[in-house]
């Protein structure tokens, strides 16, 4: 079965100056679970994560947040039907809690550590290629996250480190710790502002840049893919509303 794999050739590309190289369209897996829409069945869900490996996407990416906990799971089942080897999967920790009571983001080198331990249980697997912290903590200085994060990269559990949604300041306090491989940032026709400090920061610290939501949720995709969407689609309302809400808020986006 495994020879039949990537019958379609997609661009690979160095994500940073690190090592790390993948299929230059990666597969967010967030919607797999409810992110946006109702979660799809477990089946459906590895099948699509399998037609998208045979097309030539590699590169895959997950959180433990997602689901929660239940993105991760379906993710590693269906790497048991690939080739663990020629898959880049990338997954994220720092959300200790998210519901409607408030979200707690836990960057402290315990958690770090229980986080990893709890992502490859799920996952089933025994590293972890790209791993980010999904928010950076205010409350622990980045310096001691990613001293616990460049222990991982030692022990082999993690092979590269990504940071989410971080200021430029906090990019180059992390980075003189252990190099950043990846940030993963929003960034499309309608979300421009990492354009002004970010890019520019991560292009001389050689640092790649993953963008999340290029095409806007499905907005940039065209008529047909937002009139397709299903009626309790939470893209519906966020697509409404996107075009205010970046004109208003990313001029002045928290950055952490």
């Amino acid at each position: 079965m495994a020879e039949q794999h990537n019958t379609v050739e997609i661009p690979r590309v160095k994500l940073g100056t690190q090592g790390l190289e993948v299929s230059k369209l990666g597969f967010g897996c967030v919607g797999l679970t409810g992110g946006y829409n109702d979660h799809v069945p477990e089946d459906v869900g590895i099948s699509i994560i399998k037609h998208a490996f045979d097309r030539g996407i590699t590169f895959f990416d997950t959180s433990d947040i997602y689901g929660p906990k239940t993105n991760e799971i379906l993710i590693g089942k269906a790497l048991k039907q690939l080739p663990r080897e020629k898959v880049q999967l990338a997954t994220k920790f720092g959300f200790e809690k998210i519901d409607l009571t408030g979200i707690i983001i836990n960057g402290t080198p315990e958690y770090v550590r229980s986080a990893i331990k709890a992502s490859l249980k799920r996952l089933d697997v025994d590293y972890i290629d790209l791993y980010y912290q999904h928010r950076v903590d205010t409350n622990t200085p980045i310096e001691d996250t990613m001293s616990e994060l460049k222990k991982l990269v030692q022990e082999g559990k993690i092979k590269y480190i990504g940071l989410s949604e971080a200021s430029p300041e906090t990019i180059k306090r992390a980075h003189t710790v252990h190099p950043i491989t990846a940030l993963q940032m929003e960034w499309s026709l309608w979300t421009r502002d990492i354009e002004e400090q970010i890019v520019p920061l991560c292009r001389d610290l050689g640092i790649g840049i993953v963008p999340y939501s290029p095409l806007g949720r499905g907005f940039f995709g065209g008529k047909a893919v937002v009139e397709t969407l299903p009626a309790n689609s939470f893209l519906l309302l966020r697509n409404v509303y996107q075009g205010f809400k970046e004109r208003t808020w990313t001029k002045t986006r928290p950055y952490i």
